[in-house]
């Protein structure tokens, strides 16, 4: 066995031992150091040739001072993990600890023992080699540490490009440094910062701009690409990932930067970049303080849970402590595995229950059991196709069902009601976005006359992932060899990942106001053609060995979706990416004459009934009304700001 291999082989043993066994180990090179810094320094002062008087007042200071710098630094818990990381931070600690004990051993040495000659410098020299040669002894047995994990553990390394060199790529190479069997060798860093070219950082060399990426790969053989990049650079991706794929690459990317912020990176959790990198947004900024008052120590009941939305409902409220999360679905399966999923952690405060919302009787059985002190309202049938062949079922599900669930939690005293719903409310072209439509309507009537419970909805567009949506569907028919089908060329929607979505619906729902409609800001609609190229690119093939088919508008769709209606204005609120919407809708007494009239076609079966009944209900509902406008959310924060 090679030396390097037997000191490795040592160095992991230790790793390993009990945690005594460490500690009694470094409390003995502690002292070791502390001993050799108090002799040291006074081999300095008096150029290594101490008088002979002075060796029994050294040799009970050096007793003295052991004692007290082990006492402190255990206090500073200083005898934990010391050489395996090592930063600016940890002198910083150790300054500290030195600074304290050095203090302690003067006023002791000076007022309790009195010796008749010690010399006062030894005090500052003492503190000075101390901190220097427990400094240099941890960034040392880091660096060994380091180099030998590279040298003899096993599994080879791959040339690792890194795309961004500030923080997260300085993070990124900490934290492969440090890693016991390494997969990376980082050999370049690629930025397109100018200022930043001929740097060295940790000794790897910044290049830039990006658009030498296919040079820096070929001089370099670079195997592996990894993207460092704060969630601002959306197009920077995209054209890392085009170059990185002529470079037959697939290249990954690091979580993000909120995840990273939080102390959380780690090469676990670098992945493929995915469909959601490339239309990142800026990280949403909560107001988790009032989040948690909303919902801790409160019974919250989400209907939907099984659904897209409603299962990340369920993972995100639970981390504000409820009392208990009541979690009602129809549909057994996922139900039951979003139950599974968080059952782990937090079974005792979950309440799963099987139910129609449209089933009165059952959903006044839950409210029976549960009390509820708020209700958020995500279960409704959602597929614009699907429910264009079958309005009846999409008035039971959607309408009735929002009604029995609203019209339980005015009765039971519901704190607050929060219904999920949808830009294609606005102007409806479908029967599902009329259907939402008409449950915005009802409980913006309902809460007109309960005082008891606050009813609110909140309007967004797409989410980026959810069951149906267009992204699974593009992944399989990419992964089943193509065609991609689009409906039309110009078909655009907004789109948002489901945990934003979630994050701003309760801090919607959060807000202590009356009003009850709130519309998130979507950001700038996306077309849904260049969805579909920017997921064949991911997959790494190109529109000739995958092709786009555009099959034509659907029924029931619009090319493009709104937010607000032409009579709606938007006011701003505490959030910046939340608006409320003032709304004008239409009289109570047109509402009332046709709603009941409305479910009952709904229970008929009466198709052509419903779809009249809706148009009545709605004003403009109808195949092809494109009317209406998007709102200009920069113009709204423009007007707060004057």
């Amino acid at each position: 066995m090679s030396v390097s291999n037997r000191i490795g082989s040592w160095v992991e043993a230790f790793e390993q031992s009990s945690r005594a066994t460490r500690v009694v180990v470094l409390v003995a090179a502690h002292l070791t150091i502390f001993a050799a810094a108090y002799l040291g320094a006074f081999a300095f002062r008096f150029d290594f040739r101490v008088p002979e008087p002075l060796y029994g007042v050294m040799v009970e200071g050096l007793v003295l001072v052991l004692a007290i710098k082990v006492v402190v630094f255990a206090s500073f818990r200083l005898f934990r993990g010391w050489w395996r990381y090592v930063s600016l931070y940890d002198v910083i600690s150790l300054a500290q600890a030195l600074a304290v004990a050095s203090l302690v051993f003067l006023g002791l040495h000076y007022f309790v023992v009195r010796p008749e000659v010690f010399p006062r410098s030894i005090y500052l020299l003492d503190f000075t080699l101390s901190l220097v040669l427990l400094a240099g002894a941890r960034g040392s047995l880091r660096l060994v540490r380091e180099a030998l994990s590279a040298s003899y553990k096993t599994g080879a390394r791959r040339n690792l490009l890194i795309v961004g060199a500030g923080d997260l790529g300085d993070l990124l190479v900490r934290e492969i440094s440090r890693g016991g069997r390494l997969k990376y060798r980082p050999v370049a860093f690629l930025d397109d910062d100018q200022t930043r070219q001929g740097l060295s950082i940790h000794g790897i060399p910044v290049y830039a701009p990006v658009a030498k990426l296919e040079e820096v790969v070929e001089a370099h053989n670079v195997e592996e690409i990894i993207i460092a990049l704060g969630p601002d650079h959306t197009e920077l991706v995209r054209d890392v990932v085009e170059r990185a794929n002529r470079c037959d690459i697939q290249p990954k990317i690091l979580p993000a930067v909120q995840t990273v912020l939080d102390g959380d990176i780690s090469l676990r959790k670098v992945r493929e970049v995915s469909i959601t990198d490339l239309l990142r947004r800026e990280p949403v900024d909560l107001d988790t303080e009032s989040m948690g008052r909303f919902i801790e120590d409160q019974v919250v009941m989400v209907t939907g849970a099984g659904g897209s939305i409603g299962s990340e409902l369920c993972r995100q409220i639970l981390r504000f402590s409820p009392r208990q999360l009541v979690m009602v679905d129809s549909a057994e399966t996922p139900l039951f595995r979003i139950h599974r999923e968080l059952a782990a952690d937090h079974r005792r405060k979950m309440v799963p229950r099987i139910g129609d919302v449209a089933d009165e009787e059952r959903m006044a059985s839950i409210f029976e059991r549960q009390s509820p002190d708020v209700v958020i309202h995500a279960a409704a049938y959602k597929h614009v196709p699907l429910m264009e062949s079958n309005p009846a079922e999409a008035v039971k599900n959607n309408v009735q069902g929002t009604r029995s669930v609203a019209d339980l939690s005015a009765e039971h005293g519901v704190e607050t009601f929060v219904l999920v719903s949808t830009d294609k409310a606005v102007n409806p072209t479908s029967v599902m976005g009329a259907t939402k439509r008409v449950t915005e309507l009802y409980i913006q009537e309902l809460g007109q006359h309960c005082e008891s419970t606050r009813f609110c909805a909140v309007r967004f567009g797409n989410v980026l992932g959810s069951n149906g949506s267009v992204v699974p569907i593009f992944r399989e028919q990419i992964r089943a060899g193509g065609p991609v089908t689009v409906t039309h060329p110009e078909m655009t929607r907004y789109f948002m990942t489901i945990p934003e979505a979630v994050q701003l619906v309760l801090q919607a729902a959060a807000f202590d106001t009356d009003d009850d409609l709130f519309i998130l800001d979507m950001g700038s609609p996306v077309k849904i053609a260049d969805l579909a190229r920017d997921m064949i690119r991911l997959s790494g093939m190109t529109e000739e060995q995958i092709p786009i088919v555009f099959t034509g508008v659907r029924p029931g769709e619009k090319l493009y979706e709104e937010l607000t209606l032409d009579r709606e204005a938007v006011d701003t609120t505490s959030h910046a990416k939340i608006f409320v919407g003032r709304r004008g809708g239409t009289k109570p007494s047109e509402f009332e004459a046709h709603f009941d009239a409305l479910v009952s076609a709904a229970n008929q079966g009466d198709d052509s009934r419903v779809r009249q009944l809706l148009g009545r209900i709605v004003p403009g509902y109808g195949p092809g009304s494109e009317g209406g406008s998007v709102v200009d959310f920069g113009a709204a924060r423009a007007a707060r700001g004057s």
